[in-house]
């Protein structure tokens, strides 16, 4: 992000010692108190701003030279680069409780704009805010035409509207509605004089300044906007660019009027320099509207302008960018416009429907086309617009076209997220559009990560959960694809940058072979296809990629986009969708793109959220009997922590009983009981390899409580559990397995081994502590130790201690 050189200098600044800084600050303090400050001066309060600035954390400046800082800000005979730095230097340390400063006193535009600017940044002090304003005013109010321009006080104004919408006054408020209209509207189309270099040849008989021009070189023959050209800029021009830039916020604020008013005939606004040969008729009218009504027509006017002027071939880049920002401000500026007044509604739609028609051809301001979405989502109704039709071309096509644009995928998703109550109708093509939305997601995980989590909620619902989830599984996957996408592609405008290191040229090849163009157009797909795809084939023909850091940040995204769905889905989904969801993670928990470390965060999630599904719906053990015998029994979920497997067997020891589903038989409890068995013995008998790695042993005390478990639901099975688990005991105490899994890890299956035998030597006391009822598992039961659970481990422990043998050695 910055050069070394620059990375030295913000480390140097950070790793400053405080005693170090204390002796700066003296001799700074002696600089500033000399009467001719020089560039010395200068040189030391840039470095101290760079000291100040470097870190997020406040550093402790000496008091001698905080009120130095703020006596050279006030003083009226100090530099203007000398202000600026100070006041820089002073906002860095905001809030000051030791801030001495008042705007009270100052007259000077550029300075009091430094001083506000000081005095704003200490907080919401909402006095301090109301006081800056009306001073800021009272210096509008005061100042001749042929004065100093008032421009760096309209930032100040702008602020403080912002910190304190109450803090102006009425008269305030139509002082300043009258000065934008003329700054607006009356500007001059002469081109400012050249500043004089004083040369020998410089003479009152120079070059003419010639017409403003617009942004294709044609002499401009309307007024003056943003969007006008020129070599130099009169005041009146400067002040027609910082009216617009504030225009928006300024219409906010002054709000639609209160009530009908009488014309005020004593209106005389002031033109600021400009000179005005003729006014039209209708110009006459306008200026009989109360101020705050001339402003919004003429505010209206200057963003019509504007969308014509955005309509010309710009001669130079930076024009056509300047354009495009502007039809954006033009479009939001006319939507607050319609909200306040609705009769400007109907003067607006046939410019931007144009508007819409134009900027779908061209790619380049796709970004201008979110605002006038905007605006027809907020007016469409009322203006009975079929909005549809802009919505379908705004899901489908720009984040396939444009998933690549940060800004873009930044402002887009923000914009699906603001305005989710007003969609309407329109919500259900929002839903339809998920797998569009993700690329912009795949693409730019990090920064938009936070963002979907909000949107997820509102996308899922029971008819697209479970091709969602597919899609959140298969997100990194997603992004390798996307990158292929766009290194194919030659119309991309904008390409990002490539890992150098990445060879693909399989990839490449696989992408355009037609025996996986289905899948990779099931993958990329602009909207919800309502089926699924097994995409395991491209998982390897992808895997190249895999350790792309665009792929691995999105693999990184993806637990908490996981956690984020189940929260949303759990709240609606009923029997049939939550067997749905649980066979999905069982069938996925195997089938997920090799990124590092992907597999087991998903893992872990996927692990927690099934055990979420199965106590809500606790008959999906008995409902999914025969799929969950064939997880156990494939020993899919052995591989790495082995937390689904886990949660699997602990589901069936929990909820496979007739407590909990009427339907539960002994035959069934029998069958898992034979599977478990024969796993627990496999991963414990076997020595490890490459397709049996070591069991982690977390797994393989789930395994013998879960058979401890079933045992005493069908007691004919506790002799068989009996001895498997005085087996365990035994090969725990070996050197061979505490050599495998650790002292500790061989101990704690000892241990669990050991607990679960004492509790079998009481069948009926086993079945009341291992399958609890349900009003057993209230918590009193844990807490009081006068209740019967704790009552019955109590007597378990003492009948136990009596048989020595039955201890562990």
């Amino acid at each position: 992000m910055f050069s070394a050189g620059a990375e030295s200098l913000l480390r140097q600044a950070r790793e400053i010692p405080d005693e170090e800084l204390k002796k700066f600050c003296s001799r700074v303090s002696k600089l500033l108190q000399k009467e001719d400050v020089g560039p010395e001066a200068i040189d030391a309060l840039q470095r101290l701003f760079l000291i100040v600035s470097a870190t997020k954390y406040s550093r402790r400046l000496e008091q001698t030279c905080v009120d130095l800082l703020q006596t050279t800000l006030c003083s009226p005979a100090c530099p203007e680069q000398l202000q600026l730095l100070c006041a820089a230097i002073l906002r860095e340390r905001s809030p000051c409780d030791s801030l001495r400063l008042s705007c009270e006193h100052v007259q000077n535009a550029r300075q009091l704009s430094l001083v506000a600017s000081v005095l704003l940044a200490q907080g919401d002090k909402q006095q301090e805010v109301r006081s800056v304003g009306q001073h800021v005013f009272r210096v509008l109010e005061s100042r001749q035409p042929e004065g100093p321009s008032p421009r760096p006080l309209l930032p100040v104004v702008t602020k403080v509207i912002g910190l304190a919408p109450g803090a102006l006054q009425e008269d305030q408020t139509n002082l300043l509605s009258k000065r934008l209209v003329d700054w607006l509207r009356y500007a001059s189309l002469q081109q400012g004089l050249a500043h004089s270099t004083g040369g020998f040849f410089s003479t009152p008989r120079g070059r003419q300044p010639g017409p403003v021009t617009e942004v294709d070189g044609a002499v401009a023959t309307d007024f003056f906007t943003v969007l006008s050209t020129g070599q130099h800029f009169t005041e009146d021009q400067w002040l027609n660019v910082q009216a617009f830039s504030m225009l928006r916020a300024w219409l906010l604020h002054s709000g639609p009027p209160g009530g009908p008013s009488a014309p005020d005939t004593d209106d005389r606004s002031e033109l600021e320099g400009s000179t005005l040969s003729v006014l039209s008729a209708a110009s006459t009218a306008s200026r009989l509207l109360p101020p705050q009504e001339r402003l919004r027509e003429k505010a209206f006017e200057y963003c019509q302008r504007l969308i014509e002027q955005s309509n010309r071939r710009a001669l130079r880049k930076g024009d056509a960018d300047l354009q495009k920002a502007c039809l954006v401000e033009a479009v939001l500026v006319l939507d607050v416009l319609c909200r306040q007044d609705p009769s400007f509604l109907y003067r607006t739609l046939s410019c931007l429907k144009a508007l819409h028609a134009r900027l779908c051809g061209d790619p380049a301001c796709v970004r201008a086309l979110l605002p006038v979405a905007q605006f027809f989502l907020n007016h469409g109704e009322a203006a009975a617009v079929d909005t549809e039709a802009i919505y379908q071309h705004l899901f489908t096509r720009i984040p396939s076209e444009l998933f690549h644009s940060p800004m873009l995928a930044f402002e887009f998703v923000q914009f699906c997220r603001d305005n989710l109550p007003l969609f309407g109708r329109s919500l259900g093509i929002l839903k339809l559009s998920f797998p569009n939305l993700f690329k912009f997601l795949a693409w730019n995980s990090p920064p938009l990560t936070s963002e979907f989590v909000a949107l997820l909620p509102s996308l899922v619902d029971a008819g697209t959960a479970v091709e969602m989830l597919h899609t959140l599984l298969d997100l990194p996957c997603l992004t390798a694809a996307l990158d292929l996408q766009l290194r194919l592609s030659q119309a991309a405008s904008e390409r990002p940058l490539w890992d150098a290191s990445l060879r693909t040229p399989a990839c490449l090849e696989a992408l355009r072979d037609s025996r996986f163009q289905g899948l990779f157009q099931h993958l990329l797909r602009a909207q919800a296809a309502g089926t699924t795809e097994r995409l395991a084939p491209l998982h390897q023909l992808l895997q190249p990629l895999a350790g792309c850091a665009r792929v691995v940040q999105c693999a990184e995204a993806v637990p908490t986009l996981l956690q984020a769905f189940f929260s949303a889905v759990t709240q609606f989904a009923d029997g049939a969708l939550t067997t749905q969801l649980a066979l999905l993670l069982l069938e996925r928990s195997d089938s997920l793109f090799q990124v590092p470390q992907y597999e087991a965060r998903v893992h872990r999630v996927l692990s927690s959220q099934f055990l979420v599904l199965c106590k809500l719906h606790p008959s999906l053990v008995v409902e999914l009997a025969k799929e969950l015998l064939e997880f156990v029994g494939s020993g899919r979920g052995i591989h790495g922590t082995g937390s689904m497997l886990t949660s699997v067997v602990w589901a069936i020891g929990e909820y496979l009983s007739v407590s909990w589903d009427r339907r539960c038989t002994v035959e069934q409890i029998n069958k898992f009981f034979e599977g478990l068995e024969a796993l627990l013995f496999e991963v414990t008998q076997s020595r490890p390899s490459a397709t049996l790695p070591k069991c982690p042993p977390q797994v393989i005390t789930v395994l013998m409580t879960t058979l401890t478990k079933l045992a005493s639901r069908s007691q004919d099975l506790i002799p068989r559990v009996s001895l498997f688990l005085s087996k365990m005991r035994t090969l725990a105490q070996s050197p061979a397995t505490s050599s495998m899994h650790g002292e500790e890890d061989a101990g704690a299956v000892r241990t669990r081994a050991t607990e679960l035998l004492n509790l079998l030597k009481m069948p009926s006391v086993a079945q009341f502590v291992l399958t609890p009822s349900v009003e057993v598992s209230q918590p009193r039961y844990h807490r009081d130790t006068n209740t019967a659970l704790p009552l019955a481990l109590c007597t378990v422990s003492r009948l136990a201690e009596k048989e020595a043998g039955l201890l562990p050695g």
